[in-house]
C-alpha cells in the first residue's frame, strides 16, 4: 500500500497498540540528564532502562511511543556520512511497544506481522526476517523458538539466521540483552527483484533491502567477566524507523523523498535557486540542511545549547557541518538554517507541540551561531590559502595542516581535497588520519573509565530517599563496586535509605560521612544513576557491609537550599520584570554560588537588575514559609500554574515546590529552606549573554551575599580615601577622569609632533641602490605605534621604498619592516620572511604580512646586527 503520509502513520502505529491494551508514553526529551553513560537518548529504550536494571518498577507493563533519538557515532553512523547516502540520519523517530515481565516473542512477532501486512499492508512478498542463530562463544542457541513462530507467518527460506552481530542486542558492555528478530523490507524494482534473491541482500548494506523493524528479547544480564546470567523477568522492546516506514508506505525509493524531508528540501531549494536531483552534490548538500535542522533544533528545544564541550559540541559540530555545506555547494552565504524552523514545527506541531513553543528562540540561536560560523568559515579560507603559500616546492599539504582546517575552522577533508584539487595540491591523506586517530585517543584517555560489575549484598533491595525530612539515618549497603574514572579510582555505593541528594535540578550532590564500626568515611559526591542514587567514596575499609550510619554535612547542604530556593524567587522576579516569555535554560548551585539560564533578547539594564534584586529580597524578608506538595499528580500541579522546564521528563506524579502560590510554583525534586527568611541575602555579581537569546545570571545568598556587599563596601572607602574624602565621591572621579582625558590628548599631540620631526630627521638618511629606497635605523623615545605611524607615512610618501626601524621599549627590542608594494610584486622582496630571519638575532621572534611585518625580542644588544643582516638579505640573496 502507498499513500499513507506520515502523520498518519504515526497515528496508525499508536492506535494499533492502544488497542492491544498498551498505554502511550510521551517521547523523553532527545538530551539525557541522569545517565551518564550517553549524551543523548540514542533508541527508544533509553527512558526504560531502569527498568530493564531492575531500579524500579514498572507503571504500566506495556507501553507504546515515538520516541526521538539522536545517533551521531557507531555502526553505520558516522556523521560524514548523514546526507551522502540517502537513508541514515543524525535526529530520527524511533517507534516502539514495549512489555515488562508481561507478553513475550509470540505475540511480539505477530503484532508486527499483523501491524506491516494487515494494517499498513505491506506487500507480504516484499518482507524477509532474521533471527539469532547462535554464538559458540557465549555458549548460546540458535533462537529457534522465534523462527518457529514466524514459520506461521512467512515462508521458511525467508527466515535467515544471522550472526551475534546483527541479531544479538546489548545495552553495552554490561547489562540486559538478549536475542533479536529483524523484519526487512525490498523495495526494488520487480526487474532488480527477479535478478537477485532479496534474502541475498538482507544485512549487506544494500539501499532498498532495509531493515524496518527490530524486536529485542530482552533476557539475559551480560556480567563484566562477560557471562551471561538468566533474567527473573523476560521483557520485549522494539523499534522501527519512522523515516523508513514512510519510504515502505510512500512507495519511495529515498527517505528524503517523502513527505517527512520534501518539504524543507523544497525550502531549500527556494532559498538557494537550486533544484533538488539536478547534481548529485547539490542534492548532498540539501539533504545534509534538512537532516541537520532537525537534530539541532529539537536538542535546543530540549536544553542543549551549542557549545565547545560535551552534547554542545556534538550539535555544534552538526550545525557547522550544515553550514559549511549550504556555503560550499548551495552558495548561500548568509544564515540559511534557521529559515526551516517554521516548515519544521509544521510538521510536528501536532506529535513536539514544545519544538512550535520555543520557535523564536531556537530561531535566534540557530542564526547567531551560523552567523558566528560563516566567519569563521572565512578565516578557514584564509587559512587554507596561507598553507599553500608557505608549501614551497612541495605539491602536498601536510595531515596536520587539513586536520587543522578540519579541526578548527570546520572543513571536511572532502572540502580540503577539492580545494587543494582546484590548485593542483594533494593532501597527505596518512597524515590526517593519524592527527584524527591521535585526537580520538585523547579524547578517548580523557573520558576512560572502568566500571565493574556490582557487589550485591542485598538482593533485589529497593532505595528509599530520605532527605527531605533527615539529616542523618541508619542504613543497609545494597550494593557497590569499583569505578576507575581517569586514573583514579573511586568506590561506588548504594543503601536502602539515604538522606544523602544527588546532583540533579541543577543541585550538586551532597557531601558527608558513613560510619561504619566506629571509622568515618568520607562521601565526597552523590549522584543519580538512572533511578539510583550513588555515593562516591575514595575507599572502603575491607568486609565492609551490613548496617551504616549516614550523615550529610549540615551546613553544606544548608548554603545549598538557600541557593536553590533563591533561584527560584529569581525566576518568579525575572518573570515578573522582563515579561512572562521567560523560560529557564539551565541552573547549576552549590554551597558557595547559584548560576540561572534564561531566555531573554536583550541585555538587562542596571535598573531592571536593581528592581529584581529588590524583589528577590522583599520576598526573603516576608519570611514566606514553603508549602511542599508531595506525589501530586502532574496534571493537579499543571493546572495550579506550576511552572516545568521543556527538556524534562516528569512522571505521573511529582513534587511541587511553592514560595506563596500568587508568586512561585515549580515542579522541583531538590532541597529548600522552610522558609525564605533563611536565606538572608540575595546580590547579583553578574549577567552576561552565553548564547543567542540566553541570558545567564550569577548570585550569592546569605553570608556569601554579604561578604561579597562587604568588600565592595571596603574597596569604596579606600577610593574614597585616596581621593581624601571628597563630599561628592562620584563628582570627583569624574572631575580626576576629564583632567587625565585632557592630559592623555596633549600626550598624544606631542607624540604626534615628535613623530613628525623624527619622520622627517629620517627621510634624508634614505639611501638609494639596486632601485630600492633603502632606510634603515634604531631610533629612541618612541613606542610600538609611532613607529608605524612613521613606516607608513614613509612609505606613502617615497616610492619603491624598504624601511627597517628598531627601538628598546621598556628594555625590550622592537624591529619594524614595510615595504612598497611594488618592491613586493616585482622585486619579491617579502617583510614576514626578513622578519622571521632577522628577529632570531633579538632572541625573539614575529611576523605579518609581505608588505609589512613587525617583531619583539629579549636582547636589545643584537639591534644593530639585525639591522645589518636585513641588509644583506635584500641586496645579496
Amino acid at each position: 500500500m502507498s499513500g499513507i503520509n506520515s502523520s498518519k502513520a504515526r497515528k496508525m502505529f499508536l492506535d494499533f497498540f492502544k488497542e492491544k491494551s498498551h498505554f502511550i508514553v510521551d517521547s523523553a526529551p532527545l538530551v539525557l540528564k541522569d545517565d551518564p553513560t550517553l549524551m543523548f537518548t540514542n533508541a527508544g529504550m533509553n527512558q526504560f532502562k531502569d527498568i530493564f536494571l531492575g531500579n524500579k518498577p514498572a507503571n504500566h507493563l506495556r507501553i507504546a511511543d515515538t520516541q526521538k533519538c539522536l545517533r551521531v557515532s557507531g555502526k553505520h553512523n558516522d556523521l560524514e556520512e548523514v546526507g551522502v547516502d540517502t537513508y541514515h540520519h543524525t535526529m530520527f523517530e524511533m517507534l516502539g511497544n514495549w512489555s515488562f515481565g508481561d507478553y513475550f516473542k509470540k505475540e511480539a512477532i505477530a503484532w508486527a506481522w499483523e501491524l506491516l501486512t494487515e494494517v499498513y499492508k505491506i506487500d507480504k512478498s516484499k518482507l524477509y526476517v532474521t533471527v539469532f542463530g547462535g554464538d559458540e562463544e557465549d555458549g548460546l542457541a540458535s533462537d529457534e523458538e522465534s523462527a518457529e513462530i514466524w514459520s506461521q507467518f512467512i515462508d521458511k527460506d525467508r527466515i535467515l539466521r544471522c550472526s551475534k552481530k546483527d541479531n544479538f542486542w546489548e545495552m553495552g558492555n554490561t547489562g540486559p540483552c538478549g536475542p533479536c528478530t529483524e523484519i526487512h523490507v525490498d523495495i526494488r524494482n520487480e526487474e532488480d527483484r527477479l535478478k537477485i534473491d532479496g534474502k541475498n541482500l538482507v544485512n549487506n548494506d544494500h539501499p532498498q533491502v532495509i531493515e524496518i523493524w527490530n524486536n529485542v528479547f530482552i533476557q539475559f544480564n551480560r556480567k563484566a567477566d562477560k557471562s551471561l546470567e538468566e533474567l527473573p523477568d523476560k521483557h520485549v522492546d522494539t523499534g522501527m524507523g519512522f523515516e523508513r516506514l514512510c519510504v515502505v508506505l510512500q512507495g519511495k525509493k529515498s527517505n528524503y523523498d517523502t513527505d517527512i524531508f520534501m518539504p524543507l528540501i523544497n525550502k531549500v531549494s527556494q532559498l538557494s535557486g537550486i533544484i533538488y536531483g539536478n547534481s548529485e552534490k547539490t542534492d548532498i548538500a540539501m539533504r545534509v540542511m534538512v537532516d541537520h535542522i532537525r537534530a539541532i533544533a529539537f536538542s535546543i528545544c530540549d536544553g542543549q545549547l551549542p557549545s565547545n564541550t560535551g552534547a554542545g559540541y556534538v550539535i555544534r559540530r552538526i550545525l557547522r557541518r550544515a553550514v559549511r555545506y549550504y556555503y560550499n555547494f548551495l552558495n548561500i552565504n548568509h544564515p540559511a538554517l534557521y529559515l526551516l524552523l517554521d516548515e519544521l514545527c509544521i510538521q510536528f506541531k501536532d506529535v513536539f507541540p514544545e519544538l512550535d513553543a520555543q520557535k523564536d528562540l531556537i530561531k535566534k540561536v540557530i542564526k547567531e551561531e551560523e552567523s558566528n560560523f560563516l566567519k569563521t568559515l572565512e578565516s578557514g579560507l584564509k587559512k587554507f590559502n596561507q598553507v599553500i603559500e608557505h608549501l614551497g616546492e612541495s605539491k602536498i599539504i601536510g595531515g596536520q595542516e587539513a586536520f587543522e582546517l578540519y579541526d578548527t575552522f570546520g572543513f571536511p577533508l572532502d572540502l580540503t581535497e577539492l580545494m587543494a584539487r582546484e590548485n593542483n595540491l594533494s593532501v597527505d591523506l596518512l597524515g590526517f588520519e593519524k592527527s584524527m586517530e591521535l585526537q580520538k585517543n585523547r579524547s578517548r584517555m580523557a573520558a576512560q573509565s572502568e566500571t565493574q560489575d556490582w557487589i550485591e549484598l542485598i538482593a533485589d533491595g529497593k532505595v528509599e530517599f530520605v532527605g527531605y525530612d533527615q539529616t542523618e539515618t541508619v542504613a543497609n549497603i545494597i550494593k557497590l563496586r569499583s569505578i576507575k574514572q581517569k586514573n583514579k579510582e573511586l568506590i561506588q555505593i548504594v543503601f536502602d535509605k539515604t538522606p544523602f541528594y544527588p546532583e540533579g535540578g541543577g543541585q550538586q550532590g551532597d557531601k558527608g560521612i558513613i560510619i561504619w564500626k566506629g571509622k568515618k568515611i568520607n562521601i565526597i559526591d552523590t549522584k543519580k544513576e538512572n533511578d539510583l542514587i550513588v555515593h562516591f567514596v575514595e575507599s572502603v575499609p575491607e568486609q565492609f557491609k551490613g548496617e551504616v550510619k549516614l550523615e550529610i554535612d549540615v551546613e553544606n547542604r544548608r548554603n545549598s537550599m538557600k541557593n536553590h530556593s533563591a533561584t527560584h524567587l529569581l525566576q518568579a522576579a525575572l518573570k515578573e520584570v522582563l515579561g512572562t516569555h521567560i523560560q529557564q535554560k539551565g541552573s547549576y548551585l552549590n554551597a558557595e554560588i547559584l548560576r540561572f539560564d534564561f531566555s531573554h533578547f536583550a541585555k538587562l539594564s542596571d535598573e531592571e537588575i536593581k528592581k529584581i534584586e529588590e524583589i528577590v529580597n522583599q520576598k526573603i524578608l516576608s519570611n514566606i514559609p514553603l508549602e511542599e506538595r508531595r506525589n501530586c499528580l502532574k496534571s493537579e500541579a499543571i493546572e495550579m500554574g506550576a511552572t516545568a522546564l521543556f527538556g524534562e521528563k516528569y512522571g505521573d506524579t511529582v513534587r511541587v515546590i511553592i514560595f506563596d502560590p500568587a508568586y512561585s510554583i515549580e515542579l522541583c525534586g531538590g532541597t529548600h529552606v522552610k522558609s525564605t527568611g533563611e536565606i538572608g541575602l540575595f546580590k547579583i555579581i553578574s549577567e552576561t549573554a552565553i548564547a543567542a537569546g540566553i541570558r545567564r545570571i550569577e548570585a550569592l545568598t546569605g553570608f556569601g551575599a554579604l561578604s561579597y556587599v562587604q568588600n565592595k563596601l571596603d574597596q569604596y572607602n579606600i577610593i574614597t580615601d585616596l581621593l581624601k574624602n571628597p563630599k561628592e565621591p562620584i563628582k570627583a572621579i569624574s572631575n580626576l577622569l576629564e583632567e587625565n582625558a585632557i592630559l592623555a590628548k596633549e600626550i598624544e599631540k606631542f607624540e604626534t609632533k615628535q613623530a613628525i620631526k623624527l619622520k622627517n630627521d629620517l627621510i634624508p638618511l634614505i639611501e638609494a641602490k639596486d632601485g630600492v629606497n633603502y632606510l634603515a635605523k634604531i631610533v629612541d623615545n618612541i613606542n610600538q605605534d609611532g613607529i608605524k605611524k612613521i613606516s607608513f607615512d614613509i612609505k606613502n610618501e617615497i616610492n619603491d621604498v624598504v624601511v627597517i626601524l628598531g627601538t628598546v621599549i621598556n628594555d625590550k627590542p622592537f624591529l619594524s619592516i614595510i615595504i612598497s608594494d611594488s618592491l613586493v610584486k616585482n622585486k619579491g622582496i617579502d617583510a614576514n620572511k626578513l622578519i622571521k630571519e632577522i628577529s632570531k638575532l633579538i632572541k625573539g621572534g614575529g611576523g605579518g604580512q609581505a608588505f609589512y611585518a613587525t617583531a619583539g625580542g629579549n636582547d636589545k644588544n643584537g639591534l644593530q646586527e639585525a639591522i645589518a643582516l636585513a641588509k644583506d638579505l635584500i641586496f645579496n640573496k
